[in-house]
């Protein structure tokens, strides 16, 4: 199965009111803003949509809105982070009902898999929907390692096309095409190693701070893939202050911060999660304040 999967897909935050209800309004706003400042796909409930802090119905609700305002214009993703194999199952299933293009799929929440479990896992997701999948691989944040081994087991999967890689060690990424050559779409899934992974042939950024400064993760991508890596590190050293939110606990809090401070969303979001003391707003203001002081023209780059 082919797909042409490539370039900067944001893991798009939800959007809360005060109430903590979905605020749909919001969300199409900001999804549709994404998509006409340049990004290539979008990823709706990821860790950064707060997936499993949504219930069942909410969850198709917003792919039923996401579908709308992407319209075709861009890949559409879904992540897929359940409890158990059985409601990845049915949530896929129902996902590929309402229209959707391809799933990123995150080992069984809660239980900490073993390798075996989130294989077969990832085995019956992938075979409850004729949609392609994307591997989620963080054994940091899940615990959990799918090996270069376990990723042959995955291989004969034929619409297991693509791995985030967000082990935090590029050389994943080397061992991934030095044992299937171009069998997976490989998209760097941190975003502080975000320039490493595309200059090690990563042919995606999967991204939280995309959110906040799209533009820029955009032509991030684009000198890495013309080679103009002088140019990428420079815009790429602006950016990186920020991009260390994404590593951290409260990353969902930080970016959610950072876009209202970018006028682009609300910081809200559901408890457990809170929203952040006033001494981490105050670092993030710092950094966000810093970027927008420093921040780079564009057209020198005469990428459009």
């Amino acid at each position: 199965m082919n797909v042409e999967w490539q370039g900067v897909y944001p893991a798009v935050t939800t959007q809360f009111n005060d109430d903590e209800s979905i605020n749909f309004d919001t969300t199409k706003s900001m999804i549709n803003s994404l998509i006409e400042e340049g990004v290539h796909g979008i990823i709706v409930l990821g860790t950064v949509g707060e997936n499993c802090s949504l219930r069942a119905e909410e969850k198709r609700q917003i792919l039923t809105m996401a579908k709308e305002v992407v319209a075709g214009r861009v890949p559409l993703i879904s992540g897929v982070a359940e409890t158990t194999t059985t409601l990845a199952v049915e949530f896929v299933q129902d996902a590929e009902e309402i229209g959707i293009d391809g799933f990123m799929v995150l080992p069984g929440m809660v239980y900490r898999s073993t390798e075996r479990e989130a294989i077969y896992h990832y085995q019956q997701v992938a075979r409850s929907t004729a949609l392609p999948i994307m591997i989620y691989n963080n054994p940091i944040t899940y615990g959990v390692d799918v090996s270069i081994e376990g990723m042959r087991t995955l291989a004969q999967e034929a619409n297991i096309v693509s791995v985030k890689e967000a082990t935090e060690d590029t050389r994943r990424i080397s061992e991934l095409f030095a044992a299937f050559g171009d069998r997976f779409v490989v998209f760097g899934g941190v975003d502080d190693i975000a320039l490493e992974s595309l200059m090690l042939g990563a042919t995606g950024w999967i991204s939280g701070l995309t959110n906040v400064f799209p533009r820029e993760s955009v032509a991030i991508y684009k000198l890495a893939q013309q080679g103009r890596y002088e140019e990428a590190r420079e815009l790429w050293r602006w950016f990186l202050p920020l991009l260390r939110l994404d590593t951290i606990p409260t990353l969902v809090q930080c970016i959610k911060y950072a876009e209202q401070l970018a006028g682009r969303g609300s910081e809200k979001t559901r408890a457990p999660r809170l929203t952040l003391s006033q001494e981490d707003k105050a670092y993030v203001s710092r950094l966000y304040d810093e970027a927008i002081t420093n921040r780079i023209d564009l057209s020198k780059y005469k990428l459009d």
